[in-house]
């Protein structure tokens, strides 16, 4: 079985505060986009194997889509196995859910072939065992996402629009970017507007933002200097995605976007144009 696991983008996202755990509560608005990697999931007999098209993950324990698949066959107690190959096209490290979209994907094609019916809620409650990104990849679309980031509600679609995607060559931890987010900066983003007018591509491109800048933004200061560039080139809107670093402009057509896309082909950075998918 084969499965397309999408790339996301955050249209806002904004922390609200730091719980006893240790963790964050969030308030934000997830889109899937075109870009996506294909899932490839076969049953065996016992074991897992896990290869991919690239050397940039790993491909043991400690992938996400095999811990995924360890999770399944913990959970439903079958005695089989899986072999699995990603073809990567989402760029490692980038802020935009590629491997929790590979996890999603895995869970998603192990239920089919093993004909467990778990159902959409038993789904995304091992998804969020896997990691907070992985119940909306296994929904996908357009939604709210609050508290870990796990409880999601479905919002009307986001209109088909053009998407630039630049990540600069640099990596940044979601683990760092969380610890080091300054508290007196939370609750500032109008999330809930936001998904008021989610259907209105402007409006979204005017107020959307991403409270982790105030933390990445200061230690990679070229995101800042690609949003300015997207904006120059004509974009409604340009932010970092997720806790980042790759940035991403929304255009009012396919041919601004296409230029854009060629000013930054030259530069050292992984550099796609997608569009926003329902």
């Amino acid at each position: 079985m084969d499965l397309h696991t999408h790339a996301k983008i955050n249209l806002a996202l904004d922390v609200l505060e730091r719980l006893d755990n240790g963790y964050h509560r969030v308030s934000m608005i997830m889109q899937s986009l075109e870009l996506h990697d294909t899932v490839s999931v076969a049953p065996c007999d016992g074991g897992i194997t896990l290869t991919a098209s690239t050397q940039s993950i790993p491909c043991d324990e400690t992938n996400l889509a095999h811990r995924a698949a360890t999770l399944f066959f913990e959970h439903t107690g079958i005695r089989g196995g899986a072999t699995i190959h990603i073809e990567k096209r989402i760029p490692v490290s980038a802020g935009l859910a590629g491997g929790s979209g590979n996890a999603a994907g895995v869970l998603r094609a192990l239920d089919l072939l093993y004909q467990t019916e778990l159902g959409e809620e038993t789904l995304a409650e091992l998804g969020a065992r896997l990691g907070a990104d992985v119940p909306f990849c296994l929904l996908t679309g357009t939604a709210l996402a609050e508290g870990l980031g796990t409880e999601l509600t479905p919002l009307e679609p986001f209109p088909s629009t053009a998407v630039l995607l630049v990540k600069p060559d640099v990596e940044v931890s979601t683990a760092w970017a969380y610890r080091n987010f300054d508290l007196s900066n939370a609750g500032k983003l109008d999330v809930d507007g936001i998904a008021a007018h989610i259907t209105d591509v402007e409006y979204v491109s005017a107020h959307m933002g991403n409270a982790l800048r105030t933390v990445t933004v200061p230690a990679h200061p070229e995101i800042a200097r690609i949003e300015q560039k997207m904006l120059d080139c004509g974009a409604l809107g340009a932010m970092m995605s997720g806790s980042g670093p790759t940035v991403f402009g929304l255009f009012a057509n396919e041919d601004m976007a296409r230029q854009a896309y060629h000013a930054f082909s030259q530069d050292d950075c992984f550099v796609a144009l997608t569009r926003t998918v329902s």
